[in-house]
């Protein structure tokens, strides 16, 4: 049995190296580079315009990491990862780091004790849910490639046939992308999305991008006062309900049971733990995040949403895990 170990603690206390490594690796197109050569460091500094010393140490790094493989002097792309590191992939997440890292959300950590001891974020008094906070447009701009494999996997989920007419509302619907999935499938379906108006100038862009802009609709202002009209089938709540608390979610969510028709369904898409709140780790680690950049939001589990939709009016809610994520989603019907 291994005794105490103080490495935990180092490697802790330096996990900043780690995301320094990926930015620089990402400004520098290191992975596209290697991607693009034999791997010889020489070449590879040369597409990089760096100094060979430079990038072979924070190529070393990055092997240490899980990031690259080397053999022979060789440096090589982790099967695992290469979809997400090159330049020209569809799975590209290279750009998100300009949400990921914005300085909005950056900053809510740098005063993490002061949040421990509020019990919510020291940003300002809603942190990033103030009204038109600015770092919702990087998210909607930046963050789609992340969710391109759980929107169809939603759409498909809820309406697996696609072959009847769908009024669909997608709340906070931000890059618009899960609302223009349903559009996608089911050439009968409308959308309608509703967030801060900046914000949805990014969405309508995308729909556009894709030829449904003639079945998207606009909803601009705030998800709490805007009117949903009735005689919804679906309504999506995509990475919402976690930036409150649970008497505010319980409000939106009679909002929405009362915006739906009969048989329609609610869609709510999570970072939900399980009940013991440390696993499974990305679920339950998402819960820091609130903590340091909402005044209240939190990782609830599938009992505590549960426990807010019946309370909202919906009778029934099931569960399903997003294949390959760390989120899932949870239908509710009334």
């Amino acid at each position: 049995m291994a005794g105490p170990s103080p490495i935990p603690f180092f490697e802790a206390v330096s996990a900043y190296q780690k995301t320094e490594a990926i930015r620089a690796a990402l400004s520098l197109d290191l992975f596209t580079a290697i991607a693009q050569t034999k791997g010889s460091l020489p070449e590879i500094a040369a597409r990089c315009a760096a100094s060979e010393r430079g990038v072979r140490i924070l190529c070393d790094f990055l092997v240490v990491q899980g990031f690259l493989t080397k053999a022979g002097g060789r440096y090589a792309l982790a099967e695992q990862t290469a979809p997400f590191l090159v330049k020209g992939s569809p799975a590209y997440l290279g750009g998100s780091l300009e949400f990921l890292l914005s300085p909005d959300l950056v900053q809510g950590f740098a005063d993490l004790a002061g949040c421990v001891r509020r019990g919510g974020t020291m940003l300002s008094a809603r942190g990033t849910m103030e009204t038109h906070h600015p770092v919702w447009v990087k998210f909607a701009r930046v963050m789609g490639p992340i969710m391109a494999r759980a929107a169809p996997f939603i759409a498909e989920l809820v309406d697996p046939k696609a072959d009847r007419p769908l009024d669909v509302l997608d709340i906070a619907a931000g890059h618009g992308l899960f609302g223009i999935a349903f559009a996608q499938r089911n050439p009968r379906a409308q959308i309608t999305a509703q967030d801060w108006a900046p914000v949805l100038e990014v969405a309508q862009e995308h729909a556009r991008q894709v030829s449904i802009g003639d079945r998207y609709r606009l909803l601009p202002g705030d998800a709490f006062e805007v009117d949903f009209a009735a005689s919804r089938d679906v309504v999506l709540l995509t990475n919402f309900l976690h930036h409150f608390d649970i008497p505010t979610c319980e409000r939106l969510l009679q909002r929405v049971a009362r915006s739906l028709k009969p048989g329609g369904r609610a869609v709510t898409l999570e970072f939900v733990p399980s009940a013991d709140r440390v696993t499974p780790p990305p679920a339950a680690t998402f819960a820091l995040t609130m903590l340091a950049t909402t005044a209240a939001g939190d990782a609830y589990t599938f009992r505590e949403y549960e426990s807010m939709l019946r309370n909202a009016g919906f009778s029934r809610n099931t569960l399903d895990p997003v294949p390959e994520s760390p989120q899932s989603v949870i239908v509710s019907t009334l």
